[in-house]
């Protein structure tokens, strides 16, 4: 028998952004054998975090998801949906919302910022660098600095050590903005490996004394100028098992059809203030209208030419999420639209 960490995450009742919270438990096992069936449900003080009040404040964290943490000795990492005393899902509990359909895979790009002192990473101490066009997918001290490339090479090996799918990172348009992409088979799981590796970078970065901006629009210039930088975006990949073996014209028409009439609802769960984000520029659609187009990244979603070649089969691109926006309840919508759609 060994002592064994387990670090219990889940999301506060912050709005319009939840926050990630954790907290450590210790129980006796054996490490490498441990289930998550194995994993009791633990308590905590909602009235700290906006999930209860003070006089009725017990609140319960239910493992739904275990990674190793090679972080730590005999360590895993344990996320949690949030449930009421009674054990309901509490109103926050996002991940509660999303249709069960182990047969829709997910693809998320996580756009982000590294900020320290105030500012994007490599930024001077007064005025702006550079203007975009060396930082995408740059190389090179001027381009990316060092402690950019030290995390995120650190943060792929945290990652692929949890069993988390990450399949690539890049720096991206903007001085001190970054990419990670995650794939899951199964909307829940893929939403639950997001917030995961979202945490592992976040408190990663806690060493540094850097902070991971999530804000869609966290440099906010003017357009056609200097200071106008990229925002960023949770561009999410998706598709069902009906969109990969039978898919079809038909189908493929009826679907964009569904996601133009329930544009308003997918725009209210994809992140806050996306509005500065989704303008018409910067590869974007405006947030007020919805439009699709193959290889056209601004559109709302992007066709690959590889659907269109395969008979319209295969995945669809909804580039309208932002960067902060929850990925339980983007995959939830997208998945309740799609399920308004007859596949006969």
């Amino acid at each position: 028998m060994a002592k064994i960490k387990l670090e219990y995450i889940w999301l506060d009742g912050y709005q319009p952004v939840a926050n990630l919270r954790s907290k450590t438990k210790i129980i006796d096992g054996e490490y490498g054998s441990l289930k998550l069936a194995d994993l009791p449900v633990w308590g905590f003080d909602g009235s700290s975090t906006r999930q209860a009040e003070g006089k009725s404040s017990d609140c319960l964290l239910k493992p739904v998801a275990l990674y190793p943490d090679c972080t730590r000795t005999n360590a895993y990492l344990v996320m949690s949906e949030v449930l009421l005393p009674n054990g309901q899902p509490h109103p926050t509990n996002s991940r509660a919302t999303i249709p069960d359909d182990e047969g829709t895979w997910f693809g998320f790009e996580q756009e982000y910022f590294f900020f320290k002192n105030g500012k994007p990473l490599g930024f001077p101490d007064d005025g702006f660098p550079a203007p975009q066009g060396p930082y995408y997918t740059g190389v090179g001290y001027s381009n990316v600095g060092s402690i950019a490339r030290e995390l995120t090479e650190k943060h792929i090996d945290i990652c692929l050590a949890a069993g988390i799918n990450i399949e690539g990172i890049n720096a991206e348009v903007a001085k001190g903005q970054w990419e990670f992409q995650i794939f899951g088979k199964g909307s829940k799981s893929a939403a639950d490996q997001m917030w995961v590796a979202r945490y592992i970078l976040v408190r990663l970065c806690e060493a540094y004394g850097v902070d991971v901006e999530f804000h869609c629009k966290p440099i906010r210039g003017v357009y056609n100028a200097p200071l106008d930088w990229n925002g960023s975006g949770m561009h999410s990949n998706f598709s069902t098992k009906h969109m990969r073996e039978v898919g079809g014209k038909d189908y493929f028409d009826r679907l964009m059809a569904a996601f133009s009439k329930y544009m308003d609802e997918h725009i209210a769960v994809y992140g806050p203030e996306n509005h500065l984000r989704l303008t018409g520029l910067h590869e974007t659609q405006s947030i007020d209208k919805f439009s699709f187009g193959v290889a056209d990244r601004g559109a709302s979603v992007r066709v690959p030419h590889s659907f269109i070649n395969s008979g319209y089969k295969g995945y669809l691109e909804d580039r309208r999420p932002n960067s902060a926006a929850d990925p339980y309840l983007v995959a939830g919508r997208i998945l309740k639209t799609i399920l308004t759609v007859p596949t006969k």
